[in-house]
C-alpha cells in the first residue's frame, strides 16, 4: 500500500487505493477446513420446563447427527448485563464459546411480543468488536422461537435484527414452534410433526451454510471503512 491514499478527481471522498474489487479467486479458499462444524446454542428461558431449551436439545441432538461438534449455553447465573465486571466468570464462559463458534442457533420464547430479557441479556455481553476480536462477526445463525399460543414471527424476527447487527450470517430458513406445551412429550422429546420436520430443515441448512462460508468468512466480511482505519493507524506510527 502506498504511503499516500490516492483519491479519484470524479469521486474526492474515495481512496481508490483502498477500494476492493470482487475477486472470484479470493472466494475459493488455498485450504479447506477439514474438523467438524462447531456450533454453538442459546436459548431464553429459565423455566424447569423451558421449551426454548426443549427445542435447542432437539436441534443440538440433530447437529450432532449430522456430524457437528455443538455447546449449549446455560444462561443460568449469568449477571445482567454490565452489573458485573467483563471478566466474571460466567461472561468470559460466553464469550469464548462464540469465539469458539462457526455457526450458531438462536432459540427464545416470545413474550411481550419480543424476545426474553434472558435472550437479550446474553447477546447484549457480547461485545461487537474487542480489539482485533470480534466474537460474533461472519459466523453463521440460524433462528428459532417457541410461543405459547398460535404461531407467531416477532420473536424470529428481532432475532433476525439482532444477527444482522452482530455481523453473522443469518440463514433463510427458520422455525416458529406454536403452542409449545403440546409439542414435547413427557421426557422432552419434540414428538413428530410438520414443527419438528422443519426444525430438521432449519438445522440442515444452518450445516450446508456454515461449511459453505466459514473458510470464506474473513474475505467476505472485509470492509474498505476498516481497511481506511488500519491504514491511518498504521501511517500514524
Amino acid at each position: 500500500m502506498n504511503d499516500v491514499l490516492r483519491q479519484d478527481e470524479g469521486m474526492p471522498a474515495l481512496h481508490t487505493d483502498l477500494l476492493a474489487a470482487p475477486d472470484l479467486a479470493r472466494l475459493e479458499p488455498t485450504g479447506r477446513m477439514q474438523h467438524p462444524a462447531r456450533i454453538l446454542l442459546l436459548y431464553g428461558s429459565l423455566r424447569e420446563r423451558s421449551y426454548s431449551r426443549l427445542l435447542v436439545e432437539e436441534a443440538d441432538r440433530l447437529l450432532r447427527v449430522m456430524g457437528a461438534e455443538t455447546r449449549i449455553f446455560d444462561p443460568r447465573e449469568l449477571p445482567i448485563t454490565n452489573s458485573v465486571p467483563r471478566d466474571s466468570p460466567k461472561v468470559q464462559e460466553l464469550l469464548a464459546l462464540s469465539l469458539w463458534s462457526e455457526g450458531q442457533v438462536w432459540c427464545s420464547p416470545e413474550m411481550h411480543g419480543a424476545v426474553t430479557g434472558v435472550f437479550k441479556n446474553q447477546i447484549d455481553w457480547l461485545p461487537l468488536e474487542s480489539g482485533s476480536v470480534r466474537p460474533t462477526q461472519g459466523r453463521t445463525l440460524a433462528v428459532m422461537q417457541v410461543s405459547g399460543g398460535s404461531q407467531s414471527f416477532n420473536a424470529v424476527n428481532t432475532l433476525r435484527l439482532l444477527g444482522r447487527w452482530m455481523r453473522m450470517f443469518t440463514i433463510p430458513n427458520q422455525s416458529s414452534v406454536p403452542r409449545a406445551y403440546e409439542q414435547f412429550d413427557d421426557t422432552g422429546r419434540m414428538k413428530p410433526s410438520a414443527n419438528y420436520d422443519r426444525v430438521v430443515d432449519v438445522m440442515e441448512e444452518l450445516l450446508r451454510f456454515t461449511w459453505l462460508l466459514r473458510d470464506r468468512a474473513d474475505y467476505l466480511v472485509d470492509r474498505y471503512s476498516e481497511r481506511k482505519i488500519a491504514f491511518t493507524l498504521s501511517d500514524a506510527m
